[in-house]
């Protein structure tokens, strides 16, 4: 007897339907699985077999056909362990449901029936057409992020046991339901620290304060123990709040990589991801034989934090360039293209020489020239001409620690920056643009060009520091920011003076 289960697998960060046909006939007993199954696929038929005894059901010894459709789609992942077993015992005539080609199955068996959470309900709830199906079954733990879409009634279960009952009428669950807007309100944003928490550093505060308002790319230089760590440990306490689309966003994106905490239906805190120095380029950028999300897409709507930013290998680095340049990451196998947003911040940190003292007045740098040459050259100019702001964090004077009034918290900071964005969200409406730093040439020719006085001092400063083209439209476009945290609609000479400013490696 033939049966067919509708189910959704995952590629990249969307989903596809997928057609569980399972099929059991006499013969020699076996059960194969079909239609480009990995590995995970594959060992369902274990978990199946096992399930479907531990829950009171007979596993008769028959020859088992599971196709999974469509068949030239590599299927990844143990969610279609319901639908197989769901098939395998309306196949055998176990139960009867009229309506099962009207739900959506997903969830990975455990041996004694039970359901575990699996990665990507959010996105697959996302992409489901909402006239096509009475409903969803879903594990109790994916529950709350499969409500977030409020596209289909939600069904969670425990167990093959309980979704054969509902399934067959036996046993009644109401669909689970969530408001999102009263969710999305009510979330509270908690960071482990402030902008008062840190001491002196006025300027670099100022550099990251217009980083903010901006979305702009930051780089900071200075020795150890200066505080730059501390510092962009606490940019997105100065970011402004998500959208409610910015969050489903984040929240899809966190879901596919497994990273959503149980019974959290929505992500509201931008991401701050900080990946070690050892991590490879496809942990960085994302890949694998089945593309998975890489660092700078869990930091999509966050902030992309680099530590010791020469510490990383170049390749790394250098992999860098097309997310900052085009905000995504298109992932290429022989079989098929996936493309990752990466509209993120980057925020990185690195000493001025390998002893890190080139720049203490109270400590002798031991370094060469040669190695100092050596060291900077890790960074390549194309990715320094990436980043916008370049900002040198000195060494913390000794009266500074010992400074007992306490510094502009984030708070205050945070309302200059949201003040700023919402410039600028007006000023792009209508278009894909929601920040001054993803700027195309058309919006930096209409809404960047500085008067007489501010023209003459970048012609000025492009020949004299050698400054690429690149370069000039990063200027522009931060001058843009200095402006709009100014409310001023016009760039004018000190903006861009500050935007130089902005630029110290370009100056050395």
């Amino acid at each position: 007897m033939l049966t067919k289960i509708r189910s959704y697998g995952l590629s990249g960060i969307d989903a596809y339907p997928v057609t569980i046909e399972v099929d059991v006939t006499k013969g020699v007993p076996s059960t194969a699985i079909v239609g480009l199954p990995d590995n995970a696929v594959k060992e369902s038929r274990e978990r199946v077999r096992s399930a479907i005894k531990n829950s009171g059901f007979d596993f008769k010894s028959k020859r088992i056909t599971v196709n999974l459709s469509p068949a030239d789609t590599k299927k990844a992942g143990a969610a279609f362990d319901l639908a197989i077993a769901l098939g395998y015992l309306i196949s055998t005539e176990q139960f009867s449901s009229q309506s099962i080609n009207e739900f959506i199955c997903l969830g990975e068996l455990s041996l004694d029936g039970s359901l575990h959470p699996i990665p990507g309900t959010l996105a697959i709830c996302l992409s489901t057409p909402s006239d096509q199906y009475k409903g969803i079954l879903v594990p109790e733990a994916n529950a709350y992020e499969a409500a977030v879409s409020n596209r289909l009634n939600v069904y969670p279960v425990k167990n093959l046991k309980q979704a054969v009952g509902f399934l067959s009428g036996a046993i009644p669950i109401e669909p689970f339901q969530i408001n999102v807007m009263d969710l999305f309100q009510t979330s509270s944003l908690r960071y482990d620290g402030d902008f008062s928490d840190v001491k002196g550093q006025a300027m670099v505060k100022r550099g990251l304060e217009v980083a903010a308002a901006g979305s702009h790319n930051c780089l900071l230089i200075g020795p150890p123990g200066s505080g730059k760590t501390m510092l962009s440990k606490r940019a997105p306490t100065i970011l402004p709040e998500m959208s409610l689309e910015e969050a489903l966003e984040t929240t899809k994106i966190h879901s596919i990589s497994g990273l959503l905490p149980s019974k959290t239906g929505l992500i509201t805190t931008r991401p701050f991801r900080s990946p070690h120095h050892t991590s490879s380029d496809i942990a960085l950028i994302g890949g694998g034989s089945n593309p998975k999300p890489g660092e700078v897409t869990l930091a999509h709507n966050g902030i992309l934090f680099l530590d010791e930013l020469p510490e990383f290998n170049r390749n790394v680095l250098e992999s860098l360039r097309q997310p900052l340049e085009d905000h995504c990451v298109t992932v290429s196998r022989a079989s098929r293209t996936v493309n990752f947003p990466s509209k993120f911040m980057l925020i990185a940190s690195m000493n001025p020489c390998p002893c890190g003292f080139a720049t203490d007045p109270t400590k002798e740098c031991q370094c060469s020239p040669y190695q100092i040459q050596r060291y900077m050259a890790k960074i390549s100019g194309p990715l320094l001409d990436r980043i916008d702001i370049h900002l040198d964090v000195p060494a913390l004077p000794a009266k500074d620690l010992f400074i007992t009034s306490s510094a502009e918290p984030s708070q205050r900071i945070k309302e200059r920056c949201i003040q700023a964005r919402d410039i600028q969200r007006e000023r792009f409406k209508g278009t894909s643009v929601f920040a001054n730093a993803f700027m195309k040439q058309a919006h930096i020719k209409k809404f960047c060009a500085p008067d007489e006085n501010g023209k003459k001092l970048l012609h000025r400063a492009i020949e004299e520091l050698k400054l690429s083209a690149r370069a000039h439209d990063k200027i522009l476009k931060v001058a843009r920011t200095i402006a709009d945290l100014q409310n001023n609609e016009q760039v004018k000479e000190e903006h861009i003076a500050e935007a130089i400013q902005y630029r110290c490696l370009d100056r050395t």
